[in-house]
């Protein structure tokens, strides 16, 4: 296991608090694995002992038909009885009804639990219900460009970072897919199958979706216009135009289960000069680039705005929540807010003249405030730093501790 201390340190320094753990995320992103992670520093840095740790897999055909009743005798039977217990319970979703359980064990007994999920029952409001004030969530995400690189050392010798930045894009961050060193055909062939199993298990067959057909044209749509803002309208007259009928109300429930299956990521717009969220032509960004390019093909023609769904996870990643800024005269890519802090950021793969550079900064120059703001590119610049705006390569921004 190649370690990933982002998540392992920060779900460590809850163990043994009164808070249930849940971890979720798109499937294959490696929750299982840093449950293990989790397993092995209390056993060899806190001293756990093996019988006090309790671990079940939800997803196996064995707990196919369990109720909530029976995993609860289950789990109680394996208690320990000489103090606290420690269970690590994955996919925990597969069990109706698993809050009421995890509630009572956390409640009645001294237990310290772990859960993870994949799929919209780990968003419901049934959590909140029986776990209020009792969990603290984690949202696991694919690998990051810096655990990208780490992965791949362990079997390659990664090139030089800039040119990486490439390859991640192209292949994505599945762990699976960068355990050694497989090939395009490969990786695209790990990957169509998370998202086949994500389409087939936790959408058509959880939502009883009768016209696979119709999510599958809805799905390619928005895989085709990542980083463009559209409504459901936008979706349904596309789909018209090709002599398929889909009212608003079906797309909008089809992008809600891509949502809840964490396929997609909604990017709300926020109005800069009334300070509101708006409801209207929002972004959708993907759980991993790589679900792209093993659905569609890949096309260099898609880099650009891969390279924007690249940052947008960062972002993700490291705490912020996420905005398309609506500015009187165009837009700005991100406006990233974190408690009291708050990024603007500009994504780019080239700007080739001096009007689009001017107009990259002068969006930025026409906020008027002393948060930071960034222009991300790849191609060569000179200097760093344009009236305050900083420019920076966008392997230099995935890589920075600085934001």
């Amino acid at each position: 296991m190649i370690d990933r201390p982002m998540y392992v340190d920060a779900i460590m320094n809850y163990v043994d608090t009164p808070f249930v753990k849940v971890l979720t995320g798109i499937r294959r992103c490696g929750k299982s694995t840093i449950l293990k992670m989790i397993i092995e520093k209390l056993h060899n840095e806190r001293g756990v002992r093996k019988e006090q740790i309790v671990s079940y897999h939800f997803d196996s055909m064995e707990y196919e038909d369990m109720t909530a009743k029976q995993m609860y005798d289950e789990l109680k039977s394996r208690l320990y009885d000489k103090g606290k217990t420690y269970f690590f319970l994955d996919e925990i979703q597969e069990i109706n009804a698993w809050e009421k359980v995890v509630n009572s064990l956390a409640t009645d007994f001294d237990a310290d639990i772990y859960v993870t999920g994949s799929n919209s029952r780990m968003m419901s409001s049934e959590i909140s219900t029986y776990l209020t004030g009792r969990y603290v969530t984690f949202r696991i995400y694919t690998l990051s460009f810096h655990e990208y690189l780490d992965f791949k050392s362990h079997h390659a010798v990664p090139g030089d970072y800039k040119t990486e930045l490439a390859d991640y894009i192209r292949f994505g961050g599945f762990p699976a897919t960068h355990l050694q060193n497989y090939s395009q055909d490969e990786i695209y062939t790990i990957v169509k199958d998370i998202y086949n199993s994500t389409i087939f298990s936790d959408i058509v067959k959880r939502s009883q979706v009768r016209k696979i057909d119709q999510l599958e044209r809805v799905v390619k749509y928005v895989f085709n216009n990542v980083g463009n803002t559209f409504s459901a309208k936008s979706i349904s007259d596309y789909l018209k135009a090709e002599h398929r009928t889909l009212d608003n109300e079906t797309v909008y429930s089809y992008l809600e289960k891509l949502e809840k299956a964490y396929l997609l990521h909604r990017c709300s717009r926020y109005d800069l000069r009334g300070k509101e969220i708006l409801k209207t032509q929002e972004k959708f960004y993907l759980a991993d680039t790589a679900l792209r390019y093993s659905v569609l093909g890949y096309n260099v023609d898609t880099v650009a705005s891969s390279l924007e769904n690249v940052v947008y996870l960062e972002l993700c990643r490291r705490g912020y929540t996420v905005y398309t800024g609506k500015a009187e005269d165009g837009e700005i890519d991100f406006i990233a807010i974190r408690q009291n802090e708050k990024l603007y950021v500009q994504v780019t793969e080239r700007i080739p003249s001096e009007k689009t550079e001017k107009r990259e900064y002068e969006r930025l120059l026409e906020i008027r405030d002393n948060y930071p703001k960034y222009v991300l590119r790849t191609d060569e610049f000179a200097g760093g730093n344009y009236e305050g705006i900083k420019t920076m390569h966008v392997a230099d921004f995935l890589l920075s501790a600085e934001f």
